[in-house]
Parts: C-alpha cells; sequence; structure tokens
C-alpha cells in the first residue's frame, strides 16, 4: 500500500553534492576491507563510513576512533580488524567541527 504523498510529514529533505572515495585494502589480519568513505556537508565534519560487504554504514569522525570497541560493535570486528580499519580511518577523517 502506497500513501498519498500529503500524507508524509517531512522533517528533511534535501540534496547536495557529495563525494565518495572507494577504498580497498588488506591488513595483517587477512581481512579485506571494501569501504565507501562520503564526505558531506551534514555531521558536523564527520564522514559516512559503509563497508560496502555488510552494507553497514556509521557516521564517523577521529574522535570516535578513540573509542575502544566502538567500531568493532558497529562493523562485527575483531580487535586486531578495528585497529586495522582504525590505522586506515585516520588518514581519511578529518577533525569534527562545530557550528552554532
Amino acid at each position: 500500500m502506497t500513501l498519498p504523498e500529503h500524507d508524509l510529514d517531512f522533517l528533511s529533505d534535501s540534496t547536495e553534492q557529495t563525494s565518495t572515495r572507494f577504498a580497498t585494502f588488506i591488513g595483517p589480519s587477512l581481512k579485506r576491507f571494501d569501504l565507501a568513505v562520503t564526505t558531506t556537508n551534514r555531521f558536523f565534519g564527520k564522514k559516512l563510513v559503509t563497508d560496502l560487504q555488510s552494507g553497514k554504514t556509521a557516521i564517523l569522525g577521529s574522535d570516535d576512533l578513540e573509542q575502544d570497541g566502538y567500531m568493532a560493535s558497529i562493523y562485527g570486528l575483531s580487535e586486531e580488524e578495528e585497529a586495522e580499519l582504525g590505522s586506515f580511518l585516520h588518514q581519511v577523517l578529518g577533525e569534527p567541527h562545530f557550528t552554532d
């Protein structure tokens, strides 16, 4: 069943230009990472990081990399795999910025 468009209560609906970096790498654990890292004007400078194998996406910034187990719980990684992902993301995630 499809609702008529006038029955939807949009909280936000916008379009913007983004850039996406696609990266595939293998670390010492031999885990293959296939990632899409999308830069957008949203999320206070954080980026959308999508694991293309699982389809899991998180909004991440460099501050999130400091939380032990955070990425492991999102992407289902071991500690070693989380360290490998963190090593890559430290290179591509900038510092978050907060606006008024």
